[in-house]
């Protein structure tokens, strides 16, 4: 009787131990899905560039800064608003334009246009930069991201590049 007892004994320890050793594993299994994820994504991230028309020729009056919106790269059919994404386009003469990434190369943040100032601002933390996307004042570590630009059958296009915005995809920013 003692020996049955026994027996019943070390198979519920074997079992409560082949539990706890299968639950550990399914939760380290858990726990390195977004590990795995986070290596592999630069690998799988797709380099799609496109041309996404912002408007017509006859849209932007020369000498002014404007507001203008686009569909990223390469939304995702889940992606809703977060697939647009904006830029500031500055018409300087009849077919040459100059394009800069909408976020502050600090951290991120919406910089504006200050059109009296000739300056955009970003309100975060204080950074400046000149008409040209230089950095003028305040914490940016670097000038405000350039998109390529072409007039194309009389319509204004932006290269786009996947977010977020890489060398791949924009060139660097360079004094007009």
């Amino acid at each position: 009787m003692n020996d049955q007892l026994e027996n019943e004994e070390i198979s519920r320890r074997k079992f409560f131990m082949k539990l706890s050793l299968g639950l550990a594993g399914l939760s380290a299994a858990v726990a390195a899905v977004p590990v795995i994820s986070a290596v592999l994504a630069p690998l799988l991230e797709s380099k799609a560039q496109k041309w996404r028309t912002v408007g017509k020729l006859n849209d932007f009056k020369i000498n002014t800064t404007n507001l203008v919106t686009f569909i990223n790269a390469d939304p995702e059919p889940y992606a809703g608003i977060t697939a647009k994404s904006a830029a500031w386009l500055r018409r300087s003469s009849d077919t040459n334009f100059i394009a800069f990434a909408a976020n502050c190369t600090h951290l991120g943040c919406p910089v504006r246009w200050e059109k009296d100032a000739h300056l955009f601002m970003c309100p975060c933390h204080g950074g400046v930069y000149y008409a040209d996307g230089s950095v003028a004042a305040g914490p940016p570590p670097k000038p405000l991201t350039r998109y390529q630009v072409r007039v194309f059958k009389n319509e204004v296009q932006i290269k786009t590049a996947p977010l977020p915005i890489t060398s791949i995809g924009a060139s660097k920013s360079q004094p007009a």
